[in-house]
């Protein structure tokens, strides 16, 4: 299974996101997932923000080798699954072909409408909520993916 997570700059939210849940998948011994992130206004190769490395430091994570990506037709093509942190994410995955296979995050995780808050320009409380929030949905949503998997799947 191929699984993206697509924010806007791809500085912030989807790489903590590629992060957070590539330790997870580690931590529960799912293999067979592949884990990326872009960004529907990303600026190619562009490094993650310095608020994302630090509190993903914080939590031993390293987003130093994270080179951001736009969001593309091919990527959407290439997923299996693309988690989104907004809805106008979502809608521009959908017109790139993902519908069907995409969802808001906090959807999937929770069942209900949420967008996951956007820590961009803010000081460094605001993006360890950011990356709390991120742990708690990515748990609920792999907690789901596990359920409706199929048997061997993973």
């Amino acid at each position: 299974m191929r699984l993206l997570f697509v924010c806007t700059g791809n500085t912030c939210r989807s790489p903590l996101a590629e992060v957070i849940a590539r330790r997870a998948l580690q931590t529960r011994g799912l293999g067979g997932v592949t884990v990326a992130s872009a960004g529907t206004g990303a600026w190619a190769d562009a490094p993650a923000s310095d608020g994302a490395l630090l509190v993903a430091l914080e939590h031993g994570l390293d987003l130093n080798p994270h080179r951001a990506q736009p969001l593309s037709a091919g990527l959407v093509a290439e997923a299996d699954m693309v988690l989104t942190m907004g809805g106008s994410h979502l809608e521009r995955v959908e017109a790139l072909g993902g519908s069907g296979r995409a969802w808001l995050l906090g959807e999937y995780a929770t069942g209900r409408p949420r967008a996951v808050s956007d820590p961009f320009g803010g000081d460094l409380t605001v993006y360890r909520e950011t990356f709390a929030e991120l742990e708690v949905l990515i748990g609920a949503a792999l907690d789901r993916l596990e359920r409706e998997s199929p048997p061997g799947s993973g």
